[in-house]
């Protein structure tokens, strides 16, 4: 596999090479402020639109947000306006941030007024909106809401505040509550804790059966979660003037490898009977629900059940009723399931069959189901790994995915009947490609991009015939023309384990064989990740370049779309072999006759920080300057569900742990560091930098720090982006 990935690439490179070998012939420069400030190579994306149930019309929110456009896919033009907030100008609130339909789209819901809680939650005033009466009204005037969601009969909202259920009835504007015992840091319903919303990728954790008549949810129990605390100051954009002299204190439950976890039950609600019945899902508590979901039989629940060391997935169908439940399905894994696994399920709406993507036989395929649990078919095989499920065509029996072929770094989108026969590409452009597909597969768009292409997004119909082109970025790529830089090269090569690595390297636009050039080395490496990628990309990397610098990014082993085998040979010793094969990219680049050997650095965000810190203190010297953002420094110190995922317990594995935390190697450290953080980081905690930077105290070791007041993982608001970035880099200017 290795020799046909190699020589793929090494195809593509001849036949591409005296593309890539050209810069862009303009003559102006970047200035940082254009990336940083202005936004001045903004892709300007197609407009998000949203099929309606016809599958021959759309909608799109616009004017800022206050106004909801209904068009024809076939021919572009408007059809009316469903909603003008103008038309309300007592309303109470200028614009919506998001907004959804009711079944039969006769209601929409609002959101406004957004106030983030974690990476994806938020509480927010939602408003329904009923077309025929053009009436606008709040769901609820006792405080905000989370997760609103509209029931499949349209005659009801479910919702979450303080931790309980409620819903509303619409015909009479009445709120029930369906829980009492929800409590802070206590008791959730409805929605997920910390660590279930952050590493299973979720806000809401209620669904509706599809008649209506069930409503059924997680109950978490964090009770027993320890606390992690978080000091708050005052700061500004936004400015919390309540901690002006003393600063607050934020507390969640946070549960770190190794620590208990939050005991979750599920629990299903009779709208005609008002009672409710507590699912069956067996006696261990130590296990996680990652996602619950009816099929298509509104009396069956699927309730999804993993086990703490994340190898065993198990499919419970309950009865909503009684709470009876029975096994539909299991598989075990060598390693550990991906995240996302659960939502890579779908039950058909033929009530018979369900698909899945597993990667049990070596790569992520498709299987067919029935529900019985029986495998019927291996829709796809290969040495390729599928991406994404895109959507089953039930009247012509289609299954629609995304391909991380004839490449790893490229995405194409393809159909293929249910029996595994007539695969077709639908994609056009080779590169990166996702779609979008019309309720009943009428029509599809596909957004396609490459490194030297930014993106367009096309429309087709079922027949695959281009409709019309609906954008295409001319207006940036017409003022590219001006500036001079180069594109990005993908290259490969073998490391000393004859492991094939594949990445980008981006030269200056004026570069010269002759000469010697730093290089700056820039990589994430987390697990099923990919960076080095045939997609658009123009930004801090391009203006490093003009600096000078050659930017190379490679993606070691752990990362995406080769397979299982080079996913998770990084078990149970997360960031050993990402250290090294960032280190043997290092030692490939210094070989290189146009590369200084002498001046190489290195940096990240996140697990990308992690692994540069790792550089810097087992690199032997290689790298001359490192900078770490937000990293990751002892796996003891983040969160369970992610790093047991891939170490297991501290418990189980102390030496997996130690041997791969850069804080325990700090004596060893050699270069110049730049640090970075925010100091209200709910996911990497700050804890993990002041931890290593004192080691690296303790050990004299010089290096810069730069921490950022009240700045969460994403370390943005008001100036702090622009900051951080102008902070960077200068220090590489000045350190390599």
């Amino acid at each position: 596999m290795k020799n046909k990935i190699s020589a793929v690439i090494l195809l593509a490179a001849l036949v591409l090479a005296p593309f890539f070998s050209r810069a862009q012939n303009g003559s102006k420069q970047f200035e940082f402020d254009d990336f940083f400030k202005n936004n001045t190579f903004t892709t300007a994306g197609f407009r998000s639109l949203r099929s309606m149930n016809d599958g021959e019309t759309y909608i799109v929110s616009e004017a800022q947000g206050t106004k909801l456009v209904l068009y024809r896919y076939e021919t572009g033009e408007a059809v009316k306006t469903l909603l003008n907030l103008a038309s309300f100008p007592a309303a109470g609130f200028k614009s919506f941030s998001d907004f959804s339909f009711n079944p039969d789209e006769t209601k929409i819901l609002l959101v406004t007024d957004k106030q983030a809680i974690y990476r994806r939650s938020f509480t927010a005033s939602y408003y329904v909106y009923d077309i025929a009466k053009q009436t606008l009204m709040p769901l609820s005037v006792k405080g905000k809401q989370q997760v609103a969601t509209f029931s499949p009969d349209g005659t009801r909202v479910a919702f979450v505040r303080s931790n309980n259920i409620f819903l509303t009835n619409l015909a009479n504007g009445k709120e029930i509550q369906l829980t009492t015992d929800g409590r802070f840091n206590s008791i959730i319903n409805g929605v997920p804790d910390w660590v279930y919303e952050e590493e299973f990728g979720f806000s809401k954790a209620f669904e509706w059966s599809p008649d209506g008549k069930y409503l059924a949810w997680i109950r978490f129990d964090e009770s027993r979660v320890p606390l992690f605390s978080m000091s708050m100051f005052q700061g500004m954009e936004p400015s919390l003037d309540e901690n002006k002299l003393y600063p607050g204190v934020t507390t969640f439950k946070y549960p770190k490898a190794g620590e208990p976890n939050s005991i979750v039950s599920v629990h299903a609600y009779n709208i005609e009977t008002r009672k409710v019945k507590t699912m069956d899902i067996g006696t261990e508590t130590d296990i996680y629900i990652p996602r619950i979901r009816f099929t298509q039989d509104p009396h069956q629940l699927a309730i999804f059940r993993l086990n703490r060391l994340q190898n065993k997935y198990d499919i419970l169908l309950a009865d909503a009723g009684s709470g009876k439940t029975s096994l539909l399905f299991t598989e075990t894994q060598k390693y550990y399931f991906e995240k996302d696994y659960a939502d890579r399920i779908n039950f058909l709406d033929d009530k018979q069959h369900f698909t899945l993507l597993s990667d049990r036989d070596g790569y992520s395929h498709i299987y067919l189901y029935d529900m019985q649990g029986k495998q019927l078919v291996a829709v796809t095989k290969g040495d390729f790994d599928v991406k994404d499920l895109n959507g089953v065509d039930m009247k012509n029996k289609l299954i629609y995915y995304t391909s991380a072929e004839p490449t790893p770094y490229q995405r194409e989108i393809y159909s293929i009947k249910w029996d595994g026969t007539g695969k077709k590409k639908l994609s056009l452009y080779t590169g990166s490609n996702t779609v979008k597909f019309s309720e009943g597969f009428r029509y599809y768009t596909i957004t396609s991009s490459d490194m030297r292409t930014p993106s367009k997004t096309v429309l087709y119909n079922a027949k695959g015939d281009s409709v019309r082109l609906l954008d295409e970025n001319n207006k940036l790529v017409e003022k590219l023309k001006a500036y001079k830089f180069a594109y990005r090269e993908f290259f490969n090569f073998n490391t000393t384990d004859n492991v094939n690595l594949i990445g980008w390297m981006l030269k200056p636009a004026d570069f010269d064989a002759a000469r010697k050039y730093p290089v700056f080395m820039t990589q994430y490496s987390g697990p099923n990740s990919q960076s080095a990628l045939d997609t658009w990309s123009l930004g801090w990397e391009n203006y490093l370049a003009q600096l000078g610098y050659i930017v190379v990014c490679v993606d070691g082993r752990g990362t995406g779309s080769r397979g299982e085998a080079f996913r998770k040979v990084t078990y149970m010793e997360l960031g050993k072999y990402e250290t090294t094969d960032q280190i043997e990219t290092a030692k490939y680049l210094g070989k290189l006759p146009f590369v200084d050997a002498t001046r190489i650095g290195i940096w990240g965000w996140s697990f990308g920080g992690y692994i540069s810190s790792s550089c810097m203190v087992k690199g032997n010297g290689l790298f001359k300057t490192g900078i770490a953002v937000a990293p990751v420094t002892n796996w003891r110190y983040y969160d369970n569900i992610y790093t047991e995922r891939f170490m297991r317990t501290p418990q189980e594995n102390p030496d997996g742990y130690d041997m791969n935390s850069p804080l325990n190697f700090a004596k060893d450290f050699t270069g110049n560091l730049l640090i970075c953080h925010g100091l209200a980081d709910d996911n990497v905690h700050v804890q993990n930098t002041f931890e290593f930077t004192e080691r690296l105290v303790q050990a004299n070791k010089q290096f810069e720090m730069q921490v950022y007041t009240n700045r969460n993982h994403g370390i943005r608001g008001g100036n702090t982006t622009y900051h951080l970035y102008r902070r960077m880099t200068d220090f590489i200017l000045e350190k390599l």
